[in-house]
């Protein structure tokens, strides 16, 4: 009697995944967090119409969803300035960005990305065989003219950047981002992340053609919108590309609740105005706890803020470690010299209270630890 056979990529594929959830650590400890400040989700929560617009929806949990998500998709292209035919939508960035390396990535194509930047499109990547060529970081930023160097050099496919940047917060305005187009390569695609857009200063969203052949945008309702846990993302490309995804979707993966939530959401001008304002009272606040630990705070465009611990990665590491024994979740950058950073996510006045608490003896910890 044998097993199925797999593919022989998938043999050769590790069985890691990108993130270990907190969840799974709190099994792990065998006690919950005290503090949840790890995942940059939005702990101001949704919009009260999207709530209101999930508890209307329960009741038609019985129907599929609309497979073109035509309501969604029409919002959503006048809120980009482009036409429906310009959107698609999917299961967060995440399962966006699976669906797009499934379009283009064959195995052995090139594909450009910055060292220690979103692993999860790294992931995609690897799954379908894909060559990944990466580029440092300058100065904490993604390096635009290096990563199009490098996809001109190896003729990649694609060139992914996040704008603003996870893991750092950093980012490069609008303006920097149009004059750099005309490095892209022919026939390579820019990804550009734009999940944390709505947190960052005016003018770092560039002003691109939807029709552009070159760019296709991703965005998200899981950060500012604090809607996470119904994985809605969106893209917005030149409408033959966007026509490609249709031919390898899944076409019923949206849920009708997260559609109809979705839509309130980005209806609520309001809502998102006060989730911006208390991100950036969370965020002065987590700096302050940084400095007067001896931290230096990064600036941040986004709903975290990267800590720069002032040694080596294993310190850095040493005190993630400490703060979650100690209750509190946070992640950190996995590539030097960006892991020297710890990354904390806009908490509530209550997590922040206790990240002060807990941070001074982490740090005390950690140095204890590298002392012996």
């Amino acid at each position: 009697m044998t097993g199925p056979r797999l593919t022989r990529l998938a043999q050769t594929l590790p069985s890691d995944v990108p993130f270990i959830g907190p969840e799974e650590q709190e099994r792990t400890m065998g006690r919950p967090f005290r503090a949840r400040i790890g995942a940059n989700e939005s702990v101001f929560g949704p919009s009260p119409r999207a709530i209101e617009a999930l508890s209307a929806a329960a009741p038609e949990a019985w129907m599929y969803s609309d497979a073109s998500n035509h309501e969604l998709i029409a919002a959503l292209a006048e809120h980009m300035d482009a036409r429906p035919e310009n959107i698609v939508v999917g299961a967060g960035i995440d399962g966006l960005l699976g669906v797009l390396v499934r379009v283009l990535v064959e195995p052995g194509d090139a594909v450009v990305t910055t060292n220690g930047a979103y692993p999860t499109f790294n992931y995609h990547v690897n799954g379908f065989g894909g060559v990944l060529h990466k580029v440092p970081f300058r100065e904490d930023r993604e390096d635009l003219p290096a990563l199009f160097a490098k996809a001109a050099e190896v003729d990649a496919k694609i060139v992914y950047m996040s704008n603003p940047d996870n893991p750092m917060g950093s980012w490069w305005t609008g303006r920097e981002i149009e004059e750099a187009l005309d490095l892209i390569p022919d026939g390579t695609l820019f990804l550009l992340d734009e999940a944390y857009i709505e947190f960052a200063p005016e003018g770092t969203a560039p002003r691109i053609d939807p029709e552009d052949p070159r760019v296709i945008r991703t965005r998200t309702f899981s950060k500012a919108h604090g809607l996470a846990a119904m994985r809605v993302g969106y893209a917005c490309a030149a409408a033959p590309l966007i026509k490609a995804f249709d031919k390898v979707r899944d076409h019923f993966g949206m849920t009708r609740p997260g559609q109809e939530a979705a839509l309130a959401s980005l209806n609520d001008k309001v809502w998102l105005e006060e989730v911006r304002t208390e991100a950036a009272k969370s965020k002065a606040r987590i700096a302050k706890i940084a400095e007067a630990n001896g931290l230096t705070p990064l600036p941040s465009a986004t709903n975290f803020v990267a800590i720069d611990c002032g040694r080596d990665g294993a310190f850095a590491k040493a005190i993630l470690d400490a703060l979650v024994a100690r209750g509190v979740f946070v992640r950190m950058p996995f590539a030097e010299p960006q892991n020297r950073c710890i990354r904390v996510s806009c908490g509530s006045p209550q997590d922040l209270d206790v990240f002060a608490e807990v941070l001074p003896h982490a740090i005390e910890d950690a140095k204890a630890a590298q002392a012996g």
